[in-house]
Formats: C-alpha cells, sequence, structure tokens
C-alpha cells in the first residue's frame, strides 16, 4: 500500500491511472494592509463613562478584589429633552451728559425668538417641521412635546407658532413663486384639498429644486394661469386633464397614457389585438427616450432632434388613426386622445430639459394626500393658506437637501424682507 502511494505521488502509472498533485509550499504570511476607510460603527465622544464591576464571584460567591481592567465598551446614545428658560434682563443706564434714559433694543438674533413671542425660534422651527414634513396633527404635535420635553403647548400656541412662520417666510415663498415662473420646465398637478368641510384643489408646480403649492376652490383652467403668470415662457408638463389647455407649451405624460392603455389591454385579455397595441405604443415610447438618453450633447431644438421628433409623431399617428373613427375598436378613446395631444407627446424630444413624466409633481403631491388623509384638510382659509406656504418653504429646502430645523430657524431669526 506504500509504494502504490508513492508511484501514485510520483505521477506514476498509465496516464488514465489518477496521480496526486504535490503540495504547494505554504505562503508567507504576511501583515494585514490597512484599510483607508474603516467599516465599522463610528464611535461617539463619550460625554459620561458608567465603569460596571462585580462586587461578588457569580460561581462561588466569593468576594473580588483589584480595580478591574476594561474588557469591552459598549456605547448608547442617549437624547436628553430639556426646555431651557432663559431671562433675557433688559438693564437701563442713564445718561451722565443730557440725563436720557438709556435702554437697549433687543434683536431676535440676540434673544433667539421672534419679536415678543415666548416661545423660542428653535421651538417654532420644530413646530413647523413635525406639523409639515413630519405630518403630525397638533394635537399629537402637543403630546409629544409634553411627554418628550416637559413642555406644555396649547393649541393657539402651535397656530400661533405656524402662523409666525408663515408671516416670517413671505419673502422666501415669493422668491419660490418667482423662480418657478422664470423656470425653462414646470410639472403640474392638482388633488383635492377640504377646507372647513368644502371640496378644493391644491395646485402644485414643480421643479427639480422647487416646489410651490396652492390652494383654491377651483380646479378652472385660470388657476395654472394665474400662479404661472402671463409671461410664462416655459413647458408644463402635465396629464390631459383639459385645464391646462390654456397655458403655452404642454408637454402630456406618457406615464397617464400608457397606464390606460395597460389597463385596457389587463380589461381586454382575451383580445391579443389589443394587447399588441399597447406594447407597440410603449415600445414607441422606449424609443423616444432612448433617443433623448443617447444624443445629450444635441443642442435643443437642433435638426437632428425635430426630425427624430417628426419621425415618433408619425409613428404615434399610424398607431392610432386606424382606431380612431372605428366605433367598434377598444382602443378607439386612447386613439382619439394620441390624435388630439399629438404636439404635445414629443416636447422632450426637441427640448432635454423637459420630463416626459409628471411624476415630479406626483411626488411633490404625495406628502399633501397622506396629511389630508390624516387630517382632513384644513378649517379656515388662513390656515389653508400656512398650510401651503409652509410646504412650498419645507418642500423646497427637501429638494434642496437643506436641514430643515437649522434652515427654518436661521430664516425666523434673519433680519426683515420685504416681499
Amino acid at each position: 500500500m506504500e509504494a502504490e502511494n508513492l508511484r501514485l505521488r510520483r505521477g506514476g502509472g498509465s496516464p488514465t491511472e489518477f496521480a496526486l498533485k504535490p503540495s504547494r509550499p505554504p505562503k508567507e504570511k504576511q501583515e494585514r494592509k490597512l484599510r483607508a476607510q474603516a467599516f465599522v460603527r463610528r464611535r461617539e465622544k463619550a460625554d459620561e463613562v458608567r465603569p460596571h464591576i462585580l462586587e461578588r464571584c457569580p460561581d462561588c460567591g466569593a468576594r473580588l478584589t483589584g480595580d478591574g481592567w476594561e474588557h469591552r465598551r459598549h456605547q448608547v446614545i442617549e437624547l436628553e429633552f430639556r426646555p431651557r428658560v432663559v431671562d433675557h434682563v433688559v438693564m437701563a443706564r442713564r445718561c451722565g451728559a443730557c440725563g436720557k434714559r438709556c435702554l437697549p433694543k433687543l434683536e431676535d438674533q440676540a434673544i433667539g425668538a421672534v419679536g415678543k413671542r415666548r416661545f423660542g425660534a428653535s421651538v417654532q422651527s420644530l413646530v413647523a417641521m413635525l406639523h409639515i414634513a413630519g405630518r403630525l396633527p397638533m394635537g399629537m404635535i402637543r403630546r409629544m412635546l409634553q411627554e418628550s420635553c416637559g413642555l406644555h403647548l396649547s393649541n393657539g400656541a402651535v397656530v400661533d407658532l405656524l402662523d409666525g412662520v408663515r408671516a416670517k417666510a413671505e419673502p422666501t415663498v415669493a422668491e419660490i413663486l418667482e423662480q418657478v415662473r422664470g423656470s425653462a420646465s414646470v410639472c403640474a398637478d392638482e388633488t383635492g384639498w377640504r377646507e372647513d368641510g368644502v371640496n378644493g384643489y391644491v395646485w402644485t408646480f414643480s421643479t427639480p429644486t422647487l416646489r410651490y403649492f396652492v390652494r383654491e376652490a377651483s380646479r378652472a383652467g385660470r388657476v395654472p394661469e394665474e400662479v404661472l403668470g402671463e409671461h410664462f415662457a416655459g413647458t408644463v408638463t402635465c396629464d390631459f386633464y383639459a385645464g391646462y389647455n390654456r397655458l403655452g407649451v404642454l408637454q402630456r405624460c406618457w406615464f397617464h397614457l400608457l397606464q390606460a392603455a395597460k389597463e385596457l389591454a389587463e380589461r381586454n385579455a382575451d383580445r391579443p389585438e389589443v394587447s399588441a397595441w399597447e406594447q407597440a405604443l410603449k415600445a414607441l415610447y422606449q424609443e423616444a427616450t432612448a433617443f433623448t438618453e443617447a444624443c445629450p450633447a444635441l443642442p435643443p431644438d437642433s435638426r437632428p432632434r425635430r426630425q427624430a421628433r417628426r419621425r415618433f409623431e408619425r409613428a404615434a399617428r399610424q398607431l392610432a388613426r386606424p382606431y380612431a373613427k372605428d366605433p367598434q375598436a377598444l382602443p378607439r378613446i386612447l386613439a382619439q386622445r394620441i390624435l388630439k395631444h399629438l404636439p404635445e407627446l414629443f416636447v422632450f424630444v426637441t427640448d432635454p430639459a423637459v420630463p416626459a413624466t409628471n411624476n415630479l409633481a406626483e411626488r411633490s403631491l404625495r406628502p399633501t394626500v397622506i396629511a389630508r388623509k390624516i387630517s382632513g384638510g384644513t378649517r379656515s382659509p388662513k390656515g389653508s393658506e400656512t398650510k401651503m406656504k409652509l410646504m412650498s418653504l419645507i418642500g423646497t429646502w427637501l429638494l434642496q437637501g437643506k436641514p430643515l430645523h437649522a434652515t427654518c430657524q436661521d430664516m425666523l431669526l434673519s433680519p426683515a424682507r420685504a416681499p
């Protein structure tokens, strides 16, 4: 047996016989390289160190002696919410020359509060952030501040703090509106909003860095016309609602069109021609978006872009025309919609800054819809105005990646500006 093992180790025997490969020489142990970045939990600077030490052995009960040594550490991060009450004492002095009594003027930045309010700007910013970004109703805000901070606020105090943020934010919200009006592309949408039990609508006008909300009782086309202004020269991406027809250049939302075609195909799963038509429409949209993604360097409204847009419009017309006048055709309504809005379907091909869907506006309305389901709406025109302006303010800060609490506090304590 030992001779056979030796023969196999040496590779003897016929080529078909199994032969063991000689072992590789052991590698030299190398020192571990230090990483440029340690992927471990970051340890914070400790404000307090609490040692934990046993007095007796858990097995035999003998008393333990000596100072011991550090075995390991477990860091715990705690929050301490405690209100800090500051008395700002105004000291008077008498001028020795003229005898005038001299008093210092208390600035908002010096005392950390807006005007003569009892609660500071930090409390005011926290209430606004919880109500708008956190979508908490006022009763829950009161309870949370009372249980976590020991801070007692009434409903009227919460309303006054929110109104104060809205009053201070008037110039900033006006700047947001002017920037929206000056944008080359805006996404618009609307949803229901009740005010004191009366139905109304919240309109949103959004760009990648701006959000503007307004509440109106009407859903008429005059609302977007008044918000954007008569001098608006950009493109509005919207759904197929007729209220946007009064605006200038429009890009109709492809997601709404494709979603309607998909629902039609699902309702008529036994009709393969409907599914084939839906797939052809989807393929046309994908071809158009692939063109815009493949040619980002082409200038807007250049000749290749115009030629591509005409090509896609011809393809869409060929898809829709056979069904538009056939009363028995299932895609008839969608085909008529395509032909009616054909000049508004491929604006994004000639102008790459224009989105093909109004997904941006849909996302900006989602927190509003959630807040509506929680609170049911607002109770007064003043409450609606405060809600819309704070949503415009905080929604814009979120898009721009700004810290909400610190930014709101800085705005409250900044010198007053004319709106």
